[in-house]
Formats: C-alpha cells, sequence, structure tokens
C-alpha cells in the first residue's frame, strides 16, 4: 500500500486513545462511558473508509488529530438541541421559538414545583386526594365570569377533548368562514374527525348568517361552533353571526354554544394601545356555554388550554378518559397560576407580564437601543456590509392579527456594491450569527438581513458576543 495513504495497521486501537493523556479531560467533564461509545464510533468510521478502499491520509489516523475529533464530537453531543437564542426576528409571539415569555413570578413558581414536593393533587385543608385543576379554576373563573374550568396541555387538546365529550357522534355547525388552519396543517375539520364529530357547514366563505345555523339545525345537532379567525381577516363584503345571535338559537334548540378564541388574552389590549382581541369574559358574557383559549399566546404563560364556561358541561369534560392523557403537569400549573395572579394588578400588569411589556414597548425606546448596537454590530459584520438603524413593523405572532403591525425599530444589513452575489453573502452573514454561542435569529426582507430589536431584552450579552468576534 502506498506510503501516502493510511494503512489499516496504522489506525490506532480504541484503547491507545483511551489512554492518550489528553482523553483523560475529556472523561472526566463527560464520564467514560459516553467516551468510550464516541472513541469506538470514531475508530469504526475511520476503519471502514480505509477497508472501502477510500484514500485516506496518512495525517487523518493521527492520534492527535482523532483526539481533536473526538472532543468536537463530544462537544457536539453535550450541545442541546434546545438552546437560548436572541428574537430579533420581530415576532413576538414567535412559534417556532416558544411563544410567550415567562414573568419572573412564573420562573420562580417553576422552580418551586421543581424542586419541592407540592400540593398538586392534594388538599391540605381536608388532608385528602385533591383535583389538580382546582389550582387554578378559582382564578380562572374570577377572571372570565365562568362558572367553572379545566385546563389541557394546549388550546387544540381543549378543543379536542370538548368536542369528543360533548358532541361524539353528533353534527356540529360552523360557519364556512371559520374553518381555519392552525400552525402544522392543523385544520378544524380534521380535529373534529378526530373527535368523533360531523361537521356541518354553513353559509359561504365571506357571509354568514343567523338562519343558517337555524336552518341547519337537526336532530343530530350537539353543538355550535364559533372559530375566532385571528390568523386571517376577510375584509370588503363580509358578514358573521355572532355569539350573542347564536345563544337565544342554542337555548331555544337545546344545544351548546362553544367558542374556540385561540390566543386568549385575558385583557383588552386597546387599553395598551395594542389591536383588540376577543376576551374569553366578553365570549362568557355574550353567552357562550364554553370557551377554549391559549395560556401561551396573548395571556402570557405557560403552553396550556384553558374551556371555562358552564359548570356540568366542564364536569363532563372532566369525567373524559383523555383528560387524563392530556393533563397538564405541577411545573405548568405553577407558572400559570403565577401568571393568572398578575392579572388581579391590572396597573402593574404591562411591567410585570413580559408578553404585554414587549408588546407595548415604545417605538422611541426601541430605536434608542438600536442606535447603542449599531458601532458593535457594524464592527462584527466587517467590511462589505453597511449596517444602519432603520424604523420595522414587528408582528404580535402565533396568528393573532396578522395584518395589524406594530411601529418599532432595528438594525438592517445591507451588502454593499454590485447587486450580484448579494442574497448569497447575506446568507453568510445571517448563518454567522446564527452560529454565534447565543444564536441572533433576524430575518431577510428586501434584500437587507433585519435585526428587530423589540424583543431585545439582554442587552449586555448580544453586546459581550459581538465583541468576542
Amino acid at each position: 500500500m502506498s506510503a501516502d495513504v493510511l494503512a489499516p495497521r496504522d489506525i490506532p486501537s480504541v484503547d491507545r486513545l483511551l489512554n492518550d493523556p489528553a482523553v483523560g479531560p475529556l472523561v472526566a467533564i463527560h464520564g467514560r462511558a459516553h467516551v468510550t461509545t464516541v472513541v469506538r464510533a470514531t475508530v469504526a468510521a475511520l476503519r471502514r473508509r480505509v477497508n472501502d478502499g477510500e484514500s485516506v491520509p496518512p495525517d487523518e489516523g493521527a492520534p492527535e488529530r482523532l483526539v481533536r475529533s473526538i472532543a468536537e464530537r463530544l462537544r457536539t453531543d453535550a450541545t442541546s438541541r434546545q438552546r437560548r437564542v436572541f428574537n430579533l426576528t420581530g415576532v413576538v409571539l414567535h412559534t417556532n421559538l416558544g411563544r410567550a415569555l415567562m414573568a419572573e413570578e412564573a420562573i420562580e413558581a417553576a422552580v418551586t414545583a421543581m424542586r419541592h414536593p407540592v400540593s398538586v393533587e392534594y388538599d391540605i385543608e381536608r388532608g385528602a386526594r385533591g383535583e389538580r385543576d382546582e389550582i387554578v379554576e378559582a382564578l380562572v373563573c374570577e377572571l372570565t365570569g365562568a362558572e367553572a374550568a379545566t385546563v389541557l396541555n394546549n388550546n387544540a387538546a381543549a378543543v379536542l377533548i370538548a368536542l369528543g365529550t360533548l358532541a361524539q357522534r353528533k353534527e356540529v355547525i360552523v360557519s364556512r368562514g371559520e374553518l381555519i388552519e392552525i400552525g402544522g396543517a392543523i385544520r378544524i375539520p380534521d380535529v373534529m374527525s378526530r373527535a368523533g364529530c360531523r361537521l356541518r357547514e354553513v353559509g359561504t366563505t365571506n357571509r354568514t348568517h343567523p338562519r343558517d345555523y337555524a336552518e341547519a339545525i337537526g336532530p343530530k345537532t350537539a353543538m355550535l361552533l364559533k372559530v375566532h379567525t385571528s390568523n386571517y381577516a376577510i375584509v370588503g363584503f363580509t358578514s358573521e353571526v355572532t355569539v350573542s345571535e347564536l345563544a337565544p338559537l342554542a337555548r331555544e334548540r337545546g344545544l351548546v354554544v362553544m367558542e374556540d378564541l385561540g390566543s386568549g388574552t385575558l385583557v383588552d389590549l386597546a387599553a395598551y394601545g395594542l389591536p383588540h382581541e376577543r376576551t374569553p369574559a366578553e365570549a362568557i358574557r355574550d353567552g357562550a356555554d364554553l370557551v377554549t383559549f391559549s395560556g401561551d399566546k396573548l395571556l402570557g404563560g405557560p403552553q396550556c388550554g384553558i374551556i371555562a364556561g358552564r359548570r356540568e358541561l366542564i364536569a363532563k369534560i372532566r369525567r373524559n378518559p383523555l383528560k387524563r392523557a392530556l393533563r397538564v403537569d405541577k411545573v405548568t400549573l405553577a407558572m400559570l397560576d403565577a401568571t393568572l395572579r398578575l392579572y388581579r394588578d391590572p396597573d402593574r400588569l404591562r411591567e410585570r407580564l413580559t408578553t404585554l411589556r414587549l408588546l407595548t414597548r415604545p417605538a422611541t425606546e426601541i430605536t434608542a437601543q438600536a442606535e447603542r448596537l449599531l458601532a458593535s454590530v457594524r464592527a462584527w459584520v466587517g467590511e462589505g456590509a453597511d449596517v444602519a438603524v432603520q424604523p420595522m413593523k414587528s408582528q404580535i405572532g402565533s396568528g393573532s392579527k396578522p395584518l395589524d403591525l406594530l411601529p418599532s425599530a432595528g438594525l438592517a444589513i445591507t451588502v454593499a456594491g454590485q447587486r450580484k452575489g448579494a442574497g448569497s453573502r447575506l446568507a453568510r452573514i445571517e448563518a454567522r450569527l446564527r452560529a454565534l454561542p447565543i444564536p441572533v435569529i433576524g430575518r431577510i426582507e428586501r434584500e437587507a438581513l433585519l435585526l428587530d430589536c423589540r424583543c431585545l431584552v439582554d442587552e449586555a450579552a448580544f453586546v459581550g458576543q459581538m465583541a468576542a468576534g
């Protein structure tokens, strides 16, 4: 075999590499078992290449080079796939980046629930087993006006179990204009099918009237369902039927009216200068028997789905065997409880609820922050590109009011000179940002890489890693 090609006999053994002085510190960090697994895999991969006839340079079999490769693999293995990032996309409730950031009170409650035993299903006063929904039920009822409430692991689960409990093998009437699709290609008709319900569409895409519901009701009808179309808008020649119009019809025919709100804000956002979003309290006041909404969107809490409404209906849902499969854990309940308590003090809600604070950040404050960051980002980007402060538009996110944009500001990175190849150079800069210790996630739009500063909370950490290169 040629001397310039690695021979099988020159590949170091597993034992030799494990006894290499440079491997000792790796064992101390990662443990002997995992280091041994990685060493064996590295040697086996190299041996396969040689045995398959690949011309492998001799230096690839050098112990020091193999140890470096092993160390890099161990570092990669030790890094979680879920990492902290800087969300500079301009989308506050970014589904792919975890949606709502928790309030400090919620974080503290979560730590306590993780660190200590807690009364998740134990009634301390009676000294007997309790119901985990009781941890937050009274708060939900206080804030929505409902008689009872239950919590599931997300809003899709809330809709699924409510439909499956109250309308299985029966018809549910929905306006065609409300047959929405949410993230992950999940569609209302598919959820209804999985719940064992039969969909009865009424009206048209843009116009539905009370008579459409009344004429569709038959002996198999169990529910009139309203779906809040917060993730898109139909404008122009439109008409929809409100819950307050449906409630009398449902009472007359002995049916249930349920409204799926999706986002789930508990306050009138207009009071904070934001677009109004329908609240669970409004749905209950208008006559909904049940309302479903998320905890991790506009509510600003952990991922969960909440069902609030009439006591006897909630009791039926709790008896559904799926309730146990879809229930939330003690940490979620602790965070939700702490978040809901913040709503009792609306005067301080903006400063304490992280989601609301980010949504209501003044554009002047965001602009000032972008100006402070300009020099460090410009130095990090280097020659061949320009960085400038410019006004931007943020989105609420998670399907909430996509047409209502929030005035914001940030840094726009553009490539100087000829336009040819500018896209690939911007992509390389964007990849460099994602490769930082705390990845920076922005967005490319109109031949510019935009870093919207609305959600930049830890400015010191951002600047620090820019300076470190």
